[in-house]
């Protein structure tokens, strides 16, 4: 079961993890979901379409957005614990290291989805499916898909690199 804030056995916390990082929020996601125990684990190509609320000034840079189907959303996980280096998603006594898991719960919480755009409403809004954060979580960057997105600038050097 998904948890807010308890350690469970065999777990590990940090004692000063990060209070605040330098990151600049560019809107706000609505979503159905205001707690963890609600939402769901990962986001859902065929879940319910959210809503991506971008501020100006950074509306302009939606321009183009919706020549691409898949958009990768980068959001900060603003509900979610950052001290445990230890965790036990299962409450089994079996324990992971942070960075082996996609738990919420990380030094920098941040979330990201690959979500199918639906549509875009008055120049400043996207409707998505895909997205598993909750209602009200901050936008941190928008990006379509790496896996379709073929660069526009001419190639350079390290474009042709191999092992």
């Amino acid at each position: 079961m998904v948890r807010e804030n308890e350690i469970r056995p065999g777990e590990a916390a940090v004692a000063d993890p990060p209070a605040d990082a330098t990151l600049a929020f560019i809107g706000r996601i609505r979503t159905p979901w205001t707690s963890r125990m609600l939402a769901p684990r990962q986001g859902r190509q065929d879940g319910p379409v959210c809503r991506i609320e971008v501020d100006a000034p950074w509306t302009a840079a939606l321009a183009g957005v919706a020549d691409f189907a898949l958009l990768e959303v980068l959001y900060w996980l603003h509900m979610s614990r950052r001290d445990l280096v230890l965790q036990s998603p299962a409450n089994n006594g079996l324990v992971r290291g942070t960075f082996a898991l996609r738990s919420p719960v990380r030094p920098n919480p941040i979330g990201t989805s690959i979500v199918r755009l639906v549509g875009i409403e008055g120049g400043d809004t996207l409707l998505v499916r895909g997205l598993d954060c909750l209602d009200g979580t901050p936008l941190l960057d928008i990006k379509p898909d790496r896996t379709v997105f073929r660069p526009i600038a001419p190639p350079q050097p390290g474009d042709f690199e191999i092992g």
